[in-house]
């Protein structure tokens, strides 16, 4: 079985910062949206409370030295550290989380978030993403 490290307080801290944020664009707009929508008001309400984030972020890869710096697009990127992939779907798929593993991994980063806008209870459409 594998161990991973526990995230630092940092990461922490950003991570509540982002489900509080997600919350309030849901309580506010309700599910129904186009992720768009949902990406650019969540982008508000987390630069609102001081984070800084990176909208629409390319995610190079490279294969044996080819490097790609196309067709990865996440979503948000937040304080550097935390990836945030926007769905507004009627059912997350493996693939979704998929997206966002590897996301996590081309970026060298750990945590991430998957957030269905579209559920009815928001809390039920987020997935924490721990590589």
């Amino acid at each position: 079985m594998k161990t991973y490290a526990k995230l630092d307080a940092s990461a922490e801290r950003v991570a509540k910062v982002i489900v509080d944020a997600g919350m309030e664009v849901h309580r506010t707009l309700g599910p129904g949206l186009l992720e768009s929508v949902y990406e650019r008001s969540l982008a508000f309400e987390l630069e609102a409370r001081g984070l800084q984030v990176d909208r629409q972020v390319i995610v190079p890869a490279t294969y044996k030295g080819l490097q790609f710096s196309y067709g990865f697009r996440l979503d948000l990127l937040i304080e550097r550290q935390v990836i945030v992939e926007i769905k507004a779907v009627s059912v997350l798929l493996t693939a979704h989380r998929a997206q966002v593993l590897t996301y996590l991994k081309l970026m060298g980063l750990r945590l991430g978030f998957l957030m269905n806008f579209h559920a009815p209870i928001l809390k039920n459409g987020i997935k924490r993403i721990i590589l």
